[in-house]
């Protein structure tokens, strides 16, 4: 991500050809207590997705996680046991200071 200046010191995964594992999303939990914290509402077939399928609880978000890569939101960033997830001015700004 550009924006943040990264380095190849990062471990990239391009989830769109090597989708999250459930052990991932897990751990994504682990660090926001929520998967609807992880959830991409601007993904463009989730109104879809939602229409059919009605989400009741937070377990139903996971659901979605695995499903389809467009409703992570991205990007993730895990440093220093700290994890950042999504493009705001603030999270890039937090992100920004983690790294320097």
């Amino acid at each position: 991500m550009k924006e943040v200046g990264v380095d190849d010191s990062f471990e990239q995964q391009d989830i769109k050809f090597s989708p999250v594992t459930d052990e991932q999303v897990e751990g994504f939990y682990k660090h926001t207590g929520s998967y609807e914290e992880l959830i991409n509402k601007r993904a463009r077939n989730l109104k879809d997705v939602l229409a059919e399928t009605p989400v009741t609880e937070d377990a139903d978000y996971k659901k979605l996680l695995l499903m389809d890569y467009t409703f992570l939101k991205r990007p993730v960033f895990e440093i220093d046991g700290k994890l950042f997830v999504g493009n705001a001015k603030k999270t890039v700004e937090e992100i920004k200071s983690a790294l320097h």
